[in-house]
């Protein structure tokens, strides 16, 4: 606690906390509502299913937000928190297919879990390594 000099009034002064939230990227979600176009053409069910996937992950780009904080990833849809992973509990992650990420995996010490590449891979990664680096394997 200190002092403020103005009115001499004493003062709290609180930690300060990064967040970074990520970038969408709507390269899948696209992506796959492109290739359901052709697919229309060959098989229509089979169409039918890449582009509602492609839709549902759409939305989940729109309205999703990843924030990495000083202790913890964070979801949030909008406004709302809707799931908060420690990094404290974090085992090991990877990011699939280095080409054109697709798939982000990561294992906490009672969960798996897997989700598609709907941020900035570039950003994701750069967090992950800044905020839980994996530990080195030993052979």
């Amino acid at each position: 606690m200190t002092l403020n000099p103005a009115n001499s009034t004493p003062t709290t002064s609180t930690p300060q906390t990064t967040t970074t939230e990520l970038a969408p990227s709507y390269r899948i979600p696209l992506g796959l509502v492109a290739l359901a176009l052709p697919l229309f053409f060959l098989q229509i069910w089979l169409a039918g299913v890449v582009g509602v996937f492609g839709v549902f992950l759409l939305v989940q780009a729109l309205t999703l937000r990843l924030h990495f904080t000083d202790s913890a990833l964070e979801i949030y849809r909008g406004n709302t928190l809707i799931r908060h992973f420690p990094y404290a509990e974090w085992q090991y992650w990877q990011i699939f297919w280095a080409p054109v990420p697709i798939l982000f995996y990561f294992r906490e010490i009672k969960s798996i879990h897997f989700l598609p590449i709907l941020f900035s891979p570039t950003q994701l990664r750069t967090c992950l390594e800044t905020h839980c680096p994996n530990p080195v394997e030993t052979p």
